[in-house]
C-alpha cells in the first residue's frame, strides 16, 4: 500500500498537550458550589450490619448529603452477574466495602462527618482461600448463592478421554498467580452534577462512557439512560482498572441528593484497596501428546479467586480458560471452571483480560513438556500453533496469522540455538507466544444496545474549516485518537494536525462501546474509515458543482479540492462549507463480526486475532534467588500498523508492564487485608529496571481491519512473564516457576525442587 500516513512514526497527537502540562485531569475540574465526597468503608472482611446511625453526620454544618442502606435502594448491579448494591444492605464483604458516603463543602468537613457515622456490626468468619470457600462448612458470603460460586462451567470438545488414552506421554503442571493492581498514575475519581431538570452529568476518567450509564448508573438510580451525560476527562492511565468505575455512581447518588455538583475521587490508598486488580487463578492442567510433539488433548482445571463481588469476573474466567486452546490446534479439550467468592477485595479486569494468567499457565508446561520429550521449545511451538484459515476447536476463525514468523524473528534475534545449549549455569533463554481478541463480541451481550458491538463516527468539517472527529471510543493514553485521525487525513489527504478528537461525550457523540479487549483500531478505526469516505464523497460531489466537473475528476489536497487535470482550477473546503451551508459531515458505523457465544462458550468472538511471542534473557543468582532480565526481543502480528511510533510505544510498554507483573507487583493481603497501599510498598517497574528492548512487526494485513490493522495494546502484554519464567527454568537447569510473582523465595523453592 503507498501510503501518507499508515504505517508511518508520527508523534500522537497531544503528546505536546501531555508533556507540556496542558492536559486536565479530573481533580483540575472545578464547578461552582462543588462539594467533596467521601465514603465510610468497611474495617471488616465479613460483618452483618445491624445499624448504622448517620444523624450526626447529618447535622455537622456543611454536610449536604449522607448516603446509606437506610436512604438508597438494595437493587443490584454488574456487567455480567449483578451481586452488588451500591452500599452494603445487609453485610460488608470485604475490607474497603462501601457502608456510606457523604458529601460537604470541603475534605475536612467530609472527613468529620465519615467519622460521626456510628455502625453495628456483627462480625462473621471470614474466608480468604478459594479453595476453603468451597468447602462445605466455609461461611457463605452471599446468600442467595449456597455454595460460594458465583460462575462454573464446564466445556468438553473432541474425544478428550481417546486422546489421552492414544497418548505417548502424559504431562501434569499447577500454576498460581496473584493479586495485582493496574498500578495508573491517576487515582479513580468522578464529578457529578445533577440539574434542576432532573438529568445528570458526570465527568471521569472512564474506559466507556456508555456503558458506565447502561449497567450501573441507569438500573440503580432508576432513570433512563438518556438522563445521564457522561464525559470522558484525560486520563492518568486505566489498563482495564477504569471499566468499571462504581465512583461514578456514587458520585451521581450524593450530587442528586445534595442538588450541588460534587467530586468524589479516591486516594491512593483506595484505590489499590478497594478497586479491581488482576484476578488471582490457580490452573491446573494435563495435557497429551505423540513423542513427536504433536498435541493431542488437554484437560484444564480453573480455580479463580472472585473475592467479594463479581461485575466482569465470568467473562475474564472464560477468557483464561479459551484463549491457549486456539493459539495451537488443539484435537480436544476439557476445561473445568469455577469463580469462588472469597472475602478479599473484588477481582477483576487488567491488560489482557485473563489471557496473561492462561499464557503463564500453558506456555510455562509447553516448555517442560519440550524438555521431557527433547524437543527445543520454539520447534515445539511452531510444530502446533494455529495457521491463518484455520477454525479452532471452540470455533475462532483466524483470518490472519503470522505468529510463526514472530517466533522465527525472537528465535533469531536471541541467538537461540546457541544460548540454549548453554543453560544451567545462571544464565538462561526462555519464550512464549499468544493470541489475543481484537474486540470481543462473545462479551458484548448486555453491554450496548445490541450484540453487534458497533462502533460510530461523524466527521464534521464547520464554515471556518475546523474539522472535528466524534467517536464514542475511548482513549487512555494508548493513542487511540491519534490513530483514529490518521485513518481519517488517510482517507482525506488532510493534514492529521488539523483534526480535533474532542474527548467521548455521550451527550452528543455517536455510540460506542469503549476502550477494552484491544477492540478501538479495529472496531472504531473501521467506523472512522467509513465516516471518513463519507465525508470524502460529499466533499467532492459539492465540489463538483462549483468547478462544473465530474466528482471522479476531483481530489483532495490539504485544504483544498482539486481538478487533477487542472490543479489551478481548485476551491477550498473553507469556501466550500460556506457555498453549501454551515457544516458538512460524514458518518459511518461499523457492525464487528464474529459470534456471540453460545451456552457451551463456542464460537467465534472476534473478528479476527492478534498474535505475539516474547523471548527474554535472564541471569539468575542461584544463591540469593535474585532475577535480572537482560534482554528482550517481541515479534508481534498485529496486522497493518497504523502509527509505527505509537504502535512501539504499546509493545515496550506493555513488556515492562508485563514484566513488572511478573517480578515483583503484588497486593499482598494479610486476613483480608491488602497491605500495599502506597507505591512505597506495591513495587513497580522504574526506568532502572528497564532491560534492553528489541522488537519488529509481522504485518499479516487483516481482510476486515482498516488498511489491514488488528488490535495491539493488550497482545503486547501477554507472553512475558512465561517468556521469563522459561528463561529461568533454563538458566537453573530445569527449576520451574509455579507461583507469582517471580520472588527470590520463589525462585529458591524451585531450585530445591529440582534436587528433590
Amino acid at each position: 500500500m503507498n501510503s501518507k500516513i499508515i504505517g508511518k512514526p508520527l508523534p500522537i497527537i497531544d503528546a505536546a498537550e501531555k508533556v507540556s502540562g496542558g492536559t486536565a485531569y479530573i481533580d483540575d475540574l472545578k464547578l461552582k458550589d462543588m462539594l467533596v465526597g467521601l465514603a465510610l468503608r468497611s474495617p471488616h472482611s465479613h460483618a452483618r450490619i445491624l445499624k448504622i446511625d448517620t444523624s450526626d453526620a447529618e447535622n455537622l454544618p456543611g454536610v449536604a448529603a449522607v448516603l446509606s442502606k437506610n436512604n438508597t435502594t438494595n437493587k443490584k448491579f454488574g456487567i455480567n452477574l449483578k451481586d452488588e448494591t451500591a452500599f452494603c444492605c445487609d453485610k460488608a464483604r470485604y475490607i474497603g466495602d462501601e457502608i456510606a458516603a457523604v458529601a460537604a463543602v470541603d475534605r475536612e468537613t467530609a472527613q468529620e462527618a465519615i467519622s460521626l457515622i456510628k455502625v453495628d456490626y456483627e462480625i462473621l468468619p471470614a474466608i480468604f482461600d478459594p479453595f476453603s470457600s468451597l468447602e462445605k462448612t466455609s461461611p457463605i458470603l452471599h446468600e442467595s448463592n449456597s455454595q460460594n460460586i458465583a460462575n462454573a462451567f464446564h466445556i468438553k470438545r473432541g474425544e478428550v478421554d481417546k486422546a489421552f488414552s492414544c497418548s505417548d506421554e502424559v504431562f501434569d503442571g499447577d500454576f498460581h498467580t496473584h493479586l495485582a493492581h493496574q498500578a495508573y498514575l491517576e487515582p479513580t475519581g468522578c464529578v457529578a452534577d445533577s440539574h434542576p431538570n432532573g438529568k445528570i452529568t458526570i465527568w471521569g476518567c472512564l474506559q466507556s462512557a456508555f456503558l458506565i450509564r447502561t449497567f450501573m448508573l441507569s438500573p440503580i438510580l432508576n432513570m433512563k439512560a438518556d438522563n445521564f451525560r457522561v464525559i470522558q476527562t484525560k486520563p492518568g492511565g486505566a489498563f482495564g482498572g477504569k471499566l468499571d468505575v462504581k465512583a461514578a455512581l456514587i458520585a451521581a447518588m450524593l450530587s442528586k441528593e445534595a442538588g450541588k455538583p460534587v467530586k468524589f475521587l479516591l486516594s491512593l490508598e483506595e484505590d489499590l484497596t478497594c478497586m479491581r486488580p488482576r484476578m488471582p487463578v490457580h490452573i491446573s492442567l494435563e495435557s497429551a501428546w505423540k513423542r513427536d510433539g504433536t498435541l493431542l488433548g488437554k484437560r484444564v482445571k480453573i480455580v479463580a479467586d472472585n473475592g467479594a463481588y463479581s461485575s466482569l469476573s465470568p467473562a475474564i474466567m472464560s477468557s483464561i480458560a479459551l484463549r491457549t486452546d486456539n493459539l495451537y490446534k488443539t484435537p480436544a479439550s476439557e476445561i473445568e471452571g469455577k469463580l469462588v467468592y472469597t472475602n478479599l477485595i473484588p477481582s477483576g479486569q487488567m491488560r489482557g483480560f485473563g489471557n496473561v494468567q492462561a499464557t503463564y499457565a500453558w506456555e510455562s508446561h509447553l516448555d517442560d513438556i519440550a524438555d521431557n520429550l527433547q524437543i527445543d521449545p520454539a520447534e515445539l511451538r511452531i510444530k502446533n500453533y494455529t495457521a491463518k484459515g484455520d477454525v479452532s476447536l471452540h470455533g475462532w476463525k483466524i483470518a490472519s496469522c503470522a505468529v510463526e514468523d514472530a517466533t522465527k524473528y525472537v528465535v533469531d534475534k536471541i541467538k537461540w540455538k546457541k544460548k540454549r545449549q548453554k543453560g544451567g549455569k545462571g544464565i538462561g533463554v526462555g519464550l512464549a507466544s499468544c493470541i489475543h481478541v481484537s474486540g470481543n463480541k462473545g462479551f458484548s451481550v448486555e453491554l450496548g444496545p445490541d450484540d453487534t458491538d458497533p462502533s460510530s463516527c461523524e466527521i464534521r468539517i464547520d464554515r471556518e474549516g475546523k474539522i472535528e472527529m466524534w467517536s464514542g471510543e475511548s482513549d487512555l493514553g494508548q493513542g487511540a485518537t491519534s490513530v483514529m485521525a490518521f485513518i481519517a487525513s488517510e482517507v482525506l489527504n488532510i493534514p492529521v494536525e488539523n483534526f480535533k478528537v474532542p474527548p467521548t461525550d455521550t451527550g452528543y457523540m455517536p455510540f460506542g462501546m469503549g476502550a477494552f479487549a484491544s477492540r478501538t483500531t479495529l472496531i472504531g478505526g473501521n467506523a472512522v474509515k467509513i465516516a471518513a469516505e463519507d465525508l470524502r464523497e460529499k466533499l467532492l460531489s459539492v465540489a463538483s458543482e462549483f468547478l462544473e466537473v465530474s466528482a471522479d475528476q476531483l481530489h483532495i489536497s490539504n485544504d483544498e479540492v482539486i481538478i487533477s487535470s487542472l490543479p489551478n482550477r481548485k476551491i477550498s473546503l473553507v469556501e466550500l462549507v460556506k457555498k453549501k451551508g454551515n457544516v458538512i459531515k460524514g458518518s459511518g458505523t461499523w457492525l464487528a463480526g464474529g459470534e456471540v457465544l453460545d451456552e457451551n462458550k463456542y464460537g467465534n468472538p472476534s473478528t479476527t486475532y492478534s498474535f505475539s511471542t516474547h523471548g527474554a534473557e535472564v541471569f539468575v543468582d542461584i544463591e540469593t534467588g535474585e532475577v535480572k532480565v537482560l534482554k528482550i526481543f517481541c515479534g508481534h502480528d498485529p496486522g497493518k500498523v497504523i502509527n509505527r511510533l505509537g504502535a512501539e510505544g504499546q509493545v515496550e510498554g506493555g513488556t515492562v508492564q508485563g514484566m513488572s507483573y511478573a517480578l515483583m507487583e503484588n497486593l499482598n493481603q494479610i486476613d483480608g487485608s491488602i497491605q500495599g497501599s502506597n507505591f512505597h510498598n506495591y513495587l513497580i517497574a522504574t526506568s532502572m529496571d528497564v532491560p534492553f528492548i528489541e522488537h519488529d512487526f509481522f504485518e499479516s494485513i487483516d481482510p476486515y481491519g482498516p488498511y489491514g490493522a488488528k488490535g495491539l495494546a493488550e497482545v503486547a502484554i501477554n507472553p512475558i512473564t512465561a517468556a521469563i519464567c522459561n528463561a529461568i527454568y533454563h538458566a537453573t537447569g530445569g527449576a520451574r516457576i509455579r507461583k507469582l510473582p517471580i520472588t527470590p523465595e520463589h525462585v529458591l523453592e524451585a531450585i530445591a525442587g529440582i534436587k528433590e
